[in-house]
């Protein structure tokens, strides 16, 4: 069942969405050459506990950290540890943060000091991607529409989209209905309302879209070892533009 938000509920999803897009941002600015992943994750720990949130990925169906940091060729569920960040390399953050009842979800991909052309390209297509999919997060659209746009111009432009993990409903928990695919034929799922909350998130990878899941069951990397990139922001759907919820300056 689709969760349709009121003007109430709206009101602390926003709440959420503006920490959760701060502690995104703050994980942004740490990512460089020398600091570990589990700096990151403490460091955006803390600052979600001090807006009197809590983290929506602690202990979510076992997973062990605040923050997904998945470098270069893991995809998504990356689990923050001792790993150093070298020049060069790409890091993709998903967070999350319940606030008031409801939470947020975004994720972004940064460099980390100077990286290749080929990995800037990944990485602005990704994001990109995502603004194609929002032209079609209207109401009166299908959920597919959206699928369809980020499909089209992520393979327009050489690189592929996973296929099997998926964007989501978000609201009073951390994954609703409806999926929300990255791929597809347009004019099929449900119709979008106003008043829906879903969370579009492009992973894209620069090779073959198949991925594998480590024994860890959490870390997800592409199959060919090639870069991947992720970029989702919390938006809702209303009688007009879509909101991004999780925006902040700069994203």
């Amino acid at each position: 069942m689709i969760s349709i938000k009121n003007e109430h509920e709206l009101e602390a999803m926003r709440q959420a969405c503006k920490i959760t897009a701060a502690a995104r941002a703050l994980a942004g600015e740490m990512v460089r050459p020398g600091v570990t992943t589990k700096q990151i994750d403490k460091a955006v720990h803390e600052f979600i506990v001090k807006q009197g949130a809590k983290p929506s990925f602690l202990h979510y169906n076992g997973f062990p950290a605040s923050v997904c940091i998945s470098v270069n060729n893991t995809v998504i569920h990356g689990i923050p540890g001792g790993r150093v960040l070298e020049e060069g390399d790409i890091v993709s953050v998903d967070v999350g943060a319940y606030y008031k009842g409801f939470h947020g979800d975004c994720a972004a991909t940064y460099p980390c000091g100077k990286i290749s052309p080929e990995a800037q390209r990944l990485i602005d297509v990704t994001r990109q991607s995502f603004f194609e999919g929002m032209k079609f997060a209207k109401q009166g659209c299908r959920v597919s529409d959206i699928s369809h746009a980020v499909q089209s111009y992520v393979e327009s432009n050489g690189f592929s989209v996973v296929r099997d993990f998926v964007g989501h409903g978000v609201g009073a928990h951390l994954h609703e209905e409806p999926e929300v695919r990255n791929f597809g034929a347009p004019g099929h799922g449900p119709r979008l309302i106003k008043g829906m909350t879903i969370a579009v998130e492009p992973m894209v990878n620069a090779g073959t879209y198949e991925v594998v899941v480590l024994k860890d069951k959490w870390t997800t990397v592409t199959a060919d070892g090639k870069l991947s990139a992720h970029y989702e922001n919390t938006v809702l759907i209303t009688d007009g533009e879509p909101e991004i919820l999780t925006v902040t300056e700069g994203l």
